[in-house]
């Protein structure tokens, strides 16, 4: 045995265990076992030592039950656990069915319907103002201009550069001579007629 009261020897029966410094767990009269806590406690008053006796064999009972319940529960998950596999049904696919009914347990809630109608009516409100109507007016009237100017530029584009094309690599004409092209001055006036829209 080694000094500390505990056998390492790997071969020995006793190894791992306390010698002379390992403490009894008390037992009670009638070989209940009792918690350390409660060996030496005083009983409360007005208490007997059977009461009390008896009250720790029900704490025991209702520990044993305890652990016995939740070793069940354990149990029945893992059972579960199997099932919902042998099922098809992944941990995704539960938080995907758990999000969903819990996104629709939202919207049937009596804040969210009342929060709805609500905005359903500043919506209401706002879109039969003036001011939306002017405002949405004035930009379609804009989405129309802009839409009809890059048409119109892009087909600009496009027939300038089916001129230009037509010209070979070998006889193109110097930028200075191209700024003066009628082809370049049409282009410029396009761009700068889109600037001031």
């Amino acid at each position: 045995m080694e000094p500390g009261g505990q056998d390492i020897n790997l071969n020995s029966p006793n190894k791992g265990l306390l010698t002379d410094t390992m403490t009894e767990v008390p037992v009670g009269p009638s070989g209940v076992h009792m918690p350390a806590d409660a060996a030496g406690a005083s009983l409360p008053e007005g208490l007997t030592e059977a009461e009390a006796e008896e009250l720790r064999a029900e704490l025991v009972k209702v520990e044993e039950e305890i652990l016995t319940l939740r070793q069940v529960l354990a149990a029945k998950e893992h059972h579960a656990t199997e099932l919902k596999r042998k099922l098809g049904q992944t941990p995704l696919n539960q938080l995907k069915m758990n999000l969903s009914r819990s996104l629709q347990e939202v919207q049937m809630s009596t804040a969210y319907v009342k929060t709805s109608e609500k905005l359903g009516e500043w919506n209401e409100k706002v879109t039969q103002s003036d001011v939306y109507k002017k405002t949405q007016e004035t930009l379609s009237h804009a989405g129309q201009r802009t839409t009809a100017a890059l048409s119109n530029v892009g087909t600009a584009i496009s027939r300038r550069l089916g001129d230009m094309s037509s010209y070979s690599i070998r006889h193109s004409i110097s930028m200075p001579a191209m700024r003066n092209s009628p082809t370049f001055k049409s282009f410029e006036e396009r761009v700068g007629s889109l600037k001031s829209v």
